[in-house]
């Protein structure tokens, strides 16, 4: 930095000084100006507040707004174009359900109706999907780009307009011992930046209007999607209605129950008090054990113990170091759980951490 630079550095926190600390007053500004500065002030408060409440409404999981974060951040590193998406709350209700469903059959009333209402919910998450598509390319971009652009120029052009206020303050208190000639070009420049930054604050306030075409764009999209949302839904309930309708006049089928194995003794000797040759004896303690004494034993031989493992619902590709990339259906192993949205395993030799929305647990870790 020059030493004129350094010299205009020093008279700007001279001054800043003396009315922080001395209560010196400065230039004062014109109301109207005071004004403008206020309504982009909030401009610019509600633009950066409105996006960030905008992707919770999106998102509500912090967690998955977390990872999306950082999983988007990793593909600008890497100069991928396609952002990551994340799994929908309505598509893993429908994945749980259809599994189920199948597990059921559906030739059950309960097992067919969970598959009908699983690839519905399915179909919800792709709407949801487009729903975040069509917010984001419409509402959330175009209000970044103003407070990348507008906003951020208009607060370099207050922070200038700032300093060239502190510095003519500090030479027109000390006229006579800076030159007139100075104290006049301090002046030019902080008129200079005061109408640089109110034109810029005017444009911003005047055409407010693209602020509301991009909030109609929101609403354009919510609408969409709840139309959408409400057409696949009826759809649903007409399903079950004519299930219900199916299973209510069908006649009900009578429980019958299956004959009871019978095992036949045979009279004891009255002479020696045994069982006669032709009879087999007892069954020793090496025979079956279902059973006993003529009789069927409920009791089962207990399982070994089985490893604590999940199953994969999606493929999870790995964006950094140390975690575990795996395929769906995949059987993984559990070795830890980091916190309530990561699990360790490993797959094929390898070791890693995957989140818990990716898989289903089929045998939980013991603690």
């Amino acid at each position: 930095m020059s030493v004129a630079g350094l010299k205009k550095q020093f008279y700007k926190a001279s001054q800043m000084v003396s009315e922080k600390v001395g209560g010196a007053e400065g230039t004062k500004l014109d109301e109207d100006f005071k004004d403008l500065e206020r309504k982009a002030d909030v401009t610019s408060k509600a633009v950066v507040e409105v996006i960030s409440k905008t992707s919770e409404y999106l998102q509500p999981n912090p967690a998955s707004r977390a990872k999306l974060s950082m999983l988007n951040t990793m593909s600008k590193i890497r100069g991928q174009v396609k952002s990551p998406g994340y799994p929908q709350a309505e598509g893993l209700l429908g994945e749980c359900m259809v599994k189920y469903g199948r597990d059921l059959g559906d030739e059950t009333n309960f097992g067919g109706a969970l598959v009908d209402a699983g690839e519905t919910m399915k179909r919800l998450a792709e709407v949801k999907d487009s729903l975040d598509i069509d917010v984001k390319q419409n509402f959330i971009d175009p209000l970044q780009g103003l407070y990348d652009k507008d906003i951020r120029e208009i607060q370099h052009h207050l922070k200038k307009l700032e300093g060239r206020r502190l510095d003519y303050d500090y030479k027109k208190k000390r006229q006579g011992k800076i030159p007139d000639e100075e104290v006049k070009q301090a002046l030019e420049k902080f008129h200079e930046s005061k109408e640089v930054a109110e034109i810029s604050m005017y444009n911003l306030l005047e055409t407010d209007i693209e602020q509301v075409s991009q909030l109609s764009s929101l609403v354009e999209s919510q609408l969409q999607y709840h139309r959408q949302a409400v057409q696949i839904l009826d759809e649903l309930s007409e399903k079950l209605k004519e299930r219900i309708n199916e299973a209510q006049t069908r006649p009900r089928r009578e429980y019958i129950p299956k004959p009871k194995p019978v095992f036949d003794f045979p009279e004891p000797d009255q002479s020696n008090g045994g069982f006669t040759p032709s009879v087999a004896p007892p069954p020793s303690r090496n025979s079956d054990p279902y059973l006993q004494f003529g009789q069927l034993s409920t009791r089962k031989p207990r399982p070994l113990s089985e490893q604590p493992c999940c199953k994969a619902l999606y493929d999870f590709e790995p964006e950094n170091e140390g975690e575990l990339g795996f395929h769906e259906g995949d059987i993984i192993t559990l070795t830890n759980q980091i916190d309530e949205n990561w699990y360790e395993g490993m797959l094929r030799g390898q070791s890693g951490f995957f989140p818990l929305n990716y898989v289903e647990v089929v045998v939980p870790l013991t603690h």
